[in-house]
């Protein structure tokens, strides 16, 4: 995937900062409540981006009312901003979504609205960084300087919602979880390796 194609897929990626931003506004429940009904919307229409023949089905029927010009150029769009094993199978939406409604129903408000921020930001800034500056790579492609970039803002982040002592923690595990891309999916694991960390380390210690 090209720079350009990253950094569109990351811009999209930020509209995940709309559930922490409605967690703080109006609470669990209106939360849990946008969440779960854009996971039912994207379980509704992740098969027609998936299926090639629900797919031109669906360009068949927006032909008549779109110009063709438009439907293709959409199309293409979300081609260059799709992983390959995205083209075929889940999206990177679906874990985002299926996770943070699993952290805004059983974590506490704190720790559910900075590790949602964190993965969705933190795993921008890292991209941002390490795709065009990174100069330090690992063997996995990863480089130094988007995984500090992914920390520090991680810790920035966590430092005004709860405190420094969870700030480093939380930015430490995130960090590894976007470095390692943890399975069954970075946008799944990076949220709940934050929360679950942040919240183990607020009944241990504090």
């Amino acid at each position: 995937m090209s720079i350009k194609s990253e950094l569109k897929r990351k811009v999209l990626h930020l509209t995940g900062l709309t559930v922490p931003a409605i967690y703080l506004i109006f609470g669990q429940k209106v939360t849990i409540g946008f969440v779960a009904s854009a996971l039912i919307l994207f379980l509704i229409l992740e098969p027609f981006r998936i299926v090639d023949e629900l797919r031109d089905k669906v360009k068949r029927k927006l032909g008549l009312y779109v110009r063709e010009e438009i439907i293709n150029l959409v199309e293409r769009e979300l081609e260059a901003i799709s992983r390959e094993h995205e083209k075929h199978s889940i999206g990177a939406h679906i874990y985002f979504t299926v996770a943070a409604l699993i952290i805004v129903c059983f974590f506490p408000r704190d720790i559910a609205i900075g590790a949602i921020t964190v993965a969705t930001l933190g795993d921008a800034i890292a991209a941002i960084v390490g795709k065009p500056f990174g100069k330090h790579r690992f063997k996995n492609g990863k480089s130094v300087e988007g995984s500090l970039a992914y920390f520090l803002s991680a810790f920035v982040i966590l430092s005004l919602l709860i405190d420094i002592p969870h700030a480093f923690v939380g930015a430490l595990a995130g960090t590894l979880a976007e470095f390692y891309e943890l399975p069954p999916d970075d946008n799944f694991s990076n949220q709940l390796a934050v929360a679950f960390t942040l919240y183990v380390f607020r009944k241990v210690v504090f």
